[in-house]
């Protein structure tokens, strides 16, 4: 498979490398200066760039196209524009909070606790997440999905990164060095408190699960997401 990256820094690197490690060829790689040229001699793309190129790319894979796989979070006040273009276009377009394969799962594992503690009203629910310091979106993508998850799920209305209120989860945002990303959902009552986690060892997991993503979509049409590439 011929694989464009859109979006060269850190996380596109290792993706490569796991590309490669899976017999495929890169064939297009981008970063904020260059132009699309090039772009149409791929079979699909994958993108991992920041907030403010990230429309740019997917819209630029659908017009001509190329399915596209975007992990890039930061953006998603655009996200229905995208799912109406690739309608349009007959394309094919996944978009993951995270790719890791892991997360996945640990999603799944909110949406069922979340349900289960929503009959239980002296627990509160708050997350922590922690990311390295170049993250530039505050709260990560992930910890919107995980509440998000437990909206969907419960009372609880919206979140919110301070003071919240009763139908609000609180989400605190830290950014340490050199931290892949920690997620923490935690149920506190005044007597105990229930919490799952999910700890990231390294960018890896992230890349693996796009690459994996990247060869299910090729060849298919529609708006996915990772329930479908997973089976879940």
């Amino acid at each position: 498979m011929k694989i464009a990256l859109l979006g060269y820094g850190k996380m596109g690197k290792v993706i490569e490398k796991i590309a490669l490690d899976r017999g495929h060829q890169v064939v297009f790689r981008k970063t904020s200066s260059d132009s699309f040229d090039g772009l149409a001699q791929a079979d699909v793309a994958i993108d991992f760039s920041v907030p403010d190129a990230a429309v740019a790319n997917i819209s630029a894979c659908l017009e001509r196209g190329i399915p596209i796989v975007s992990g890039t979070t930061g953006w998603l006040a655009s996200y229905d524009a995208m799912v109406s273009l690739c309608r349009e276009k007959n394309g094919a377009f996944i978009y993951g909070s995270n790719f890791s394969l892991g997360v996945n799962l640990f999603f799944e594992l909110n949406d069922h606790l979340a349900k289960m503690m929503s009959k239980f009203t002296q627990y509160k629910a708050s997350m922590q997440e922690i990311h390295h310091t170049q993250k530039l979106d505050k709260p990560s993508g992930t910890a919107i999905s995980l509440a998000n998850g437990i909206i969907g799920n419960s009372a609880y209305e919206r979140w919110v990164l301070s003071d919240p209120k009763a139908a609000e989860i609180e989400i605190e945002a830290l950014r340490v060095d050199e931290v892949p990303g920690t997620h923490t959902v935690r149920y506190d009552s005044a007597i105990d408190t229930i919490e799952i986690t999910h700890t990231a060892h390294s960018r890896e997991g992230f890349a693996f699960g796009a690459v994996i993503a990247a060869e299910w979509i090729a060849g298919k049409k529609g708006v996915f997401t990772m329930k479908d590439v997973l089976g879940l």
